[in-house]
């Protein structure tokens, strides 16, 4: 089994090599020697070809030297390799730097160029924030076509409010009463007032 740990600092790289030992009373059972990766060891990849020739062993660098104020060079020269590659696996690669990259300027400068394919569900990348926003916007043009097939008039202030709405669970509320409320306006009866001090919820 081999442990890998990628760093963006010399002084983390450093303690992480380790040797870390488990044991009791004197008796080591077990010594873990990390492979550590990080700017010292592993070098700024700016150059396409090799980029393309190594395209993981330039993520890694791209997560290494995140820190670095010439980290735009490597990230447009690793984004250019990968326009080269395979869709499956150059996808997987944005998308693991959008996550590790984390909220650095190397990951804002990396979800700029980026393209979109979902391996890191739940953890709020890119992609993932244009999805929900797909899906509410999907919910909202529901209930207006149920509203509009029952025969209702929608107006333009009920319109903005329904297609502006970006809480899915409010939406899906909004689409079941959809189908049974006698106006349009009923479609918020139940939240127009705080059942506490009778101030208006807000949408």
């Amino acid at each position: 089994m081999l442990l890998l740990v990628v760093c963006r600092d010399r002084a983390t790289a450093k303690w992480a090599a380790g040797p870390f030992d488990c044991g009791t009373r004197g008796w080591t059972v077990q010594r873990t020697c990390p492979l550590v990766v990080g700017p010292d060891n592993l070098p700024m990849i700016t150059d396409v070809r090799s980029a393309a020739k190594n395209p993981a062993m330039a993520a890694f660098s791209a997560l290494t030297h995140a820190n670095n104020p010439e980290s735009d060079a490597l990230l447009d020269a690793l984004d250019q390799a990968l326009a080269g590659m395979d869709t499956d696996a150059s996808d997987y690669i944005y998308q693991f730097l959008d996550v590790t990259l984390g909220d650095t300027p190397a990951g804002d400068k990396w979800r700029s160029i980026m393209g979109f394919v979902n391996y890191f569900p739940g953890r709020g990348h890119l992609m993932e924030r244009a999805y929900l926003e797909g899906e509410a916007k999907g919910e909202a043009k529901g209930i207006l076509r149920v509203l509009e097939v029952r025969g209702f008039v929608i107006s333009d202030d009920i319109r903005e409010r329904i297609a502006t709405c970006t809480d899915l669970d409010r939406l899906s509320d909004w689409l079941d009463r959809a189908g049974t409320v006698e106006r349009a306006e009923d479609l918020f009866a139940e939240e127009a007032e705080s059942p506490v001090d009778g101030t208006p919820r807000p949408t």
